[in-house]
């Protein structure tokens, strides 16, 4: 439902969300700026400030300055706070706000969650909100638990563990990317425990919390008809591919480049454990810029598609990718409709897909053209690369975030907010659409030769 703007403009469900997430963006601004931020001769700039809040909205993770050298614990505590409020959704913790107060969530609210969380329906919206929260809590309390205990192995005192370990937990859960060791998880990279807690938690918060919240349902209710959604088994599916695929390449790209030296297991657990990362976490466990050019490349290709729907990720979304992939299949089979787990997929899910792919791809095409001309010290990989990791929220660069000029940094802050807000809602902020306009008449249709 619409709001009135005035009185002949309305403002739609979408607009009014964006205008949320640009009021986020400047309170989190203004938290990053507050006194006790910075380290002590520590001074940022108002567009670093601005870059570092628009990362943490968008749980990117990419930063022009390094966090551990100039934030303060206070300073650190802002950008978990940041962390929260962009992993969960502005409608979501505004909606747990409201329920903590006992306010009552009108029609508008629910409105703006469901399209938050790319919900096709109002109904349990509210209860999806407390969901989300439980989980996500939960997931995040588990793992600072599980880390803190392990590094006191690490580090002098307890404190020092528990902060290193709440921070690493809510980073990767929000898969925010974001670290305070200065070489992201470098110093672990011997550490399979480390890895294998940190690429779990990952996947907790990529996979989408519809996911989580169907798996919870079924592990503690047992209903005797309990049925997947086709959305689950389409993103497990997608997501377990892409995982087990580009862990294979990763692996195969490297094994005669930067893997070469190293035992088996290193190899192994570094090639899943940036497959996993790819997907918009950002974390890295081995200095990604001594891959050769063709694993940054197909990286890029992790970082465009991206985590699943209503989760804490952006790019086109893995359901995107699986409907566009499932399409050609069924086209190259001379078939119209696409069938897969029993069920047929919507023709307008099908549209939208190919929407957002082309509008990614546009937006990736030109943003590399800009940068090229205003970035003539990176090369062609490192702009590509750059990109789709601010698009994918993702947080890996090839080192050249900090070397961005004025125009390079906006370009990639623009980049990381729609990642966060999603396509389709940016692109109907623009065009004012979501109504569901319908035409009042029909031309005749005719053929046109394709191919």
């Amino acid at each position: 439902m619409p709001w009135k703007k005035s009185s002949n403009k309305l403002v739609t469900p979408f607009q009014v969300l964006v205008s949320y997430y640009f009021i986020a963006i400047a309170i989190s601004f203004l938290l990053l700026r507050l006194p006790g931020v910075h380290q002590e001769g520590v001074k940022v700039s108002f567009l670093d400030s601005l870059f570092t809040a628009v990362s943490a909205v968008s749980v990117t993770g990419l930063t022009t300055i390094n966090v551990s050298q100039t934030y303060t614990t206070f300073g650190l505590i802002m950008i978990l706070v940041i962390l929260q409020l962009g992993a969960i959704g502005i409608m979501s913790l505004g909606t747990f706000v409201w329920l903590l107060i006992g306010k009552k969530i009108g029609m508008r609210e629910r409105q703006l969650i469901m399209i938050d969380h790319n919900q096709y329906s109002l109904s349990g919206v509210v209860k999806l909100i407390r969901e989300i929260i439980k989980i996500l809590i939960g997931i995040e309390v588990m793992g600072a638990f599980i880390l803190t205990l392990h590094f006191t192995n690490y580090f002098d005192t307890f404190e020092e563990a528990f902060l290193h370990g709440v921070f690493a937990s809510i980073s990767a859960t929000t898969n925010g990317g974001f670290d305070i060791t200065g070489l992201s998880l470098l110093p672990f990279h011997n550490d399979y425990f480390v890895q294998m807690v940190t690429m779990v938690l990952i996947v907790l918060g990529a996979i989408g919390f519809p996911v989580l919240i169907e798996v919870k349902t079924f592990l503690l209710k047992r209903h005797v008809n309990f049925r997947f959604s086709l959305f689950t088994k389409i993103t497990t599916s997608t997501y377990a591919l892409l995982f087990v695929v580009g862990a294979l390449v990763i692996l195969l790209l490297e094994s005669f480049h930067s893997f070469k030296e190293m035992s088996w297991h290193e190899a192994l657990f570094s090639a899943m454990f940036h497959s996993v990362s790819t997907r918009s976490a950002g974390l890295t466990t081995y200095d990604v810029t001594t891959f050769s050019e063709a694993t940054d490349i197909f990286m890029s290709f992790l970082m465009f598609i991206g985590s699943s729907p209503s989760s804490v990720g952006g790019g086109i979304r893995t359901t995107t990718f699986a409907i566009a992939i499932l399409f050609l299949i069924t086209y190259a089979r001379g078939k119209e409709d696409i069938q897969i787990f029993g069920r047929e997929i919507h023709l307008i899910d099908v549209f939208r897909s190919f929407v957002v792919i082309l509008l990614a791809f546009f937006m990736v095409l030109m943003a590399t053209i800009i940068l090229l001309i205003t970035e003539p010290q990176a090369s062609l990989i490192q702009i590509i690369f750059e990109i789709t990791s601010a698009f994918g929220t993702c947080g890996m660069s090839l080192g050249i975030t900090s070397d961005l000029s004025v125009v390079g940094k906006i370009i990639i802050i623009v980049l990381m907010f729609i990642g966060r807000v999603g396509l389709i809602s940016f692109l109907y902020t623009l065009g004012g659409g979501g109504r569901g306009k319908k035409s009042s008449f029909h031309y005749p249709k005719e053929r046109v030769i394709i191919g």
